[in-house]
């Protein structure tokens, strides 16, 4: 089991330190399409340095426990969020759109795994 949280934990570590390092950075793509979803720039950014503390709660976390359970339940609630930041863009409905707002949801389900794992193992 723990072998199965250390490569979960690395695997989300690395697309959050990409994710949050575009969102703080202000790269454009993403910039835009958080606003089409109602995210202020001011908002993004601060969601970008949380998934940056969360990478790097999931690295740490492979020498500290429960530092990795910690991280990987705040992206659980982050990636929540997001979910409902596209339901309310009705993205769902959307077959377009569809396909690029399950990602926050993929990322929700392996955060809880990867937190439960962590939390088995502690």
């Amino acid at each position: 089991m723990e072998t199965a949280a250390n490569v979960l934990s690395i695997l989300l570590a690395i697309s959050y330190l990409g994710s949050g390092g575009m969102k703080v950075l202000g790269q454009a793509k993403i910039i835009e399409g958080l606003d089409k979803l109602g995210v202020s720039r001011n908002l993004s950014r601060v969601i970008g340095a949380l998934e940056l503390a969360a990478a790097a709660g999931l690295l740490l976390g492979l020498v500290i426990g429960w530092l990795g359970a910690a991280a990987a339940i705040g992206l659980v609630l982050l990636m929540a969020g997001a979910i409902v930041f596209h339901i309310r863009a009705g993205d769902y409905a959307d077959p377009k759109l569809r396909g690029p707002a399950l990602m926050p949801v993929f990322l929700l389900l392996l955060s809880a795994a990867t937190a439960a794992l962590r939390i088995l193992t502690l």
